[in-house]
């Protein structure tokens, strides 16, 4: 008499998606780096052997540990205030990253409130928010960050409120399209039979649905909100010194590029790895989110 073989239980889409995303090792490798970043920018402080904010002219364009005239003291050099490269580029992630996290926190809400509400409402709110993302969208990236800037003035607070304004447009364009396409599934049409009101079927029938297209848009975008930070900084519109910031650590060095190149080029390095590494997170991501890449 035969046993009949035990089914195996049915596999949880968000379980097949990170079974999908940890099988993509550049993608898993990736997100170990931005984590190490995230790491270092947590606990700065205590890592960073020297103080960031320290001169000493004596050690000024004093050269990486690797060179002769370096010491394993200041194991990559020191600027031309003789100030400690390696804890101004530690101190420099904790700018940096949490300048992305906060823009993207705070635009990825805007966007998709507003997109959620345009896209399921439609008539006039769908209208009204179309008409300033187009608007918003016609400005480049960074001249409009530019301009903005130097109508505000440069500080943390403002580089931060101007990212948001502009960076908001991208995850409501988003969610706007998600959101016409989720309004007519039989799901949804159910909700309305049952008498659910709009708010209720947009957060709790429409936005499950399309959280995992947010999380990979946020992610993206993260990359080129640090290299629109970085830009503004080296261009002494954005965090001030003597706050470190890799953007304005390449600005410092520009003029000593041919006799202390480590100044530009490290945090230059630094911010080249953050961003590859948070791109090909991202692209794992939307590979393994993204039913339509499926084969």
């Amino acid at each position: 008499m035969s046993t009949a073989s035990p089914v195996p239980a049915a596999e949880s889409i968000l379980a097949g998606n990170l079974r999908r995303f940890a099988a993509n090792r550049s993608a898993v490798l990736s997100t170990l780096f931005v984590l190490l970043f995230a790491v270092l920018a947590l606990a700065a402080p205590w890592i960073a052997p020297q103080d960031p904010y320290a001169t000493d002219l004596l050690r000024r364009l004093q050269p990486p540990a690797w060179i002769d005239g370096g010491e394993w003291a200041y194991p990559l050099g020191c600027d031309g205030l003789g100030r400690d490269i390696l804890s101004r580029l530690i101190h420099g992630t904790r700018v940096s990253m949490s300048i992305g996290v906060v823009v993207v926190l705070a635009s990825t809400v805007i966007g998709t409130v507003l997109g959620l509400v345009a896209g399921y409402r439609r008539g006039l709110a769908d209208i009204v928010v179309s008409r300033v993302v187009d608007i918003l969208l016609g400005f480049p990236y960074l001249i409009f960050a530019i301009g903005l800037m130097a109508v505000m003035g440069p500080g943390l607070a403002n580089i931060v409120f101007v990212l948001v304004v502009k960076e908001w447009v991208l995850p409501c364009r988003v969610v706007r399209a998600e959101t016409l396409a989720a309004r007519e599934m039989e799901y949804v049409e159910a909700a309305r039979a049952l008498g659910d009101g709009a708010a209720a079927i947009m957060l709790r029938e429409i936005l499950p649905n399309i959280l995992s297209t947010i999380v990979v848009v946020a992610t993206f975008r993260m990359a080129s909100i640090i290299i629109v930070e970085a830009s503004l900084s080296f261009l002494g519109l954005g965090v001030q010194p003597p706050i470190p910031s890799w953007g304005s650590m390449v600005a410092d060095g520009r003029q000593f590029l041919l006799d202390a190149w480590w100044v530009s080029t490290l945090p230059g390095i630094a911010i080249l790895v953050l961003v590859l590494a948070i791109n090909l997170a991202s692209q794992g991501l939307r590979d393994a989110f993204d039913p339509g890449l499926r084969q």
